[in-house]
């Protein structure tokens, strides 16, 4: 049996570790499911999800120069169903990139564009870095900006 990556097939844990599982698969092959590839929810520990010799189906998301093969757990299943509406519900605790700006505060109305968003950050940057130059020619005023000092040892 002959497989490549996109295959989906069925095999037994034969090992776990911190980073992942091993899997066997068929032709006395096997392959290594990453911690991030065994569930769509975060997984701490790979032993709250897998068991050794437990049946799984996996999918091969890779096979490397070397020959070891990269295996998924959760593209081998449909995903999660959305909420409904296909978006989060955006309350006062959301704090999701779209209703935080740079300096964390909510925004009125959000950049359609990379062009716009480029544009409000160039905007910010230079805001900051202008106020940044002020503040250290005020410090250079008073005394603090360094110069040269002396030593009387």
């Amino acid at each position: 049996m002959e497989f490549g990556v996109g295959s989906v097939l069925e095999g037994k844990v034969s090992g776990i570790t911190k980073f992942g599982a091993f899997v066997s698969l068929p032709e006395g092959r096997s392959g290594l499911v990453h911690i991030s590839e065994i569930s769509y929810t975060y997984v701490n520990d790979v032993k709250d999800h897998l068991q050794e010799g437990q049946e799984v189906k996996v999918k091969v998301i890779g096979i490397d120069e070397g020959g070891r093969i990269n295996l998924s757990i959760k593209k081998a299943q449909d995903p999660p169903p959305r909420p409904e509406g296909g978006a989060r519900p955006q309350g006062r605790g959301d704090r999701s990139p779209r209703s935080v700006g740079f300096t964390g505060v909510r925004k009125a109305a959000e950049p359609v564009t990379f062009e716009d968003k480029l544009k409000q950050f160039m905007a910010s940057s230079d805001s900051k870095l202008s106020e940044h130059h002020m503040n250290e020619r005020k410090g250079s005023r008073r005394g603090g900006g360094g110069g040269s000092r002396r030593s009387y040892d």
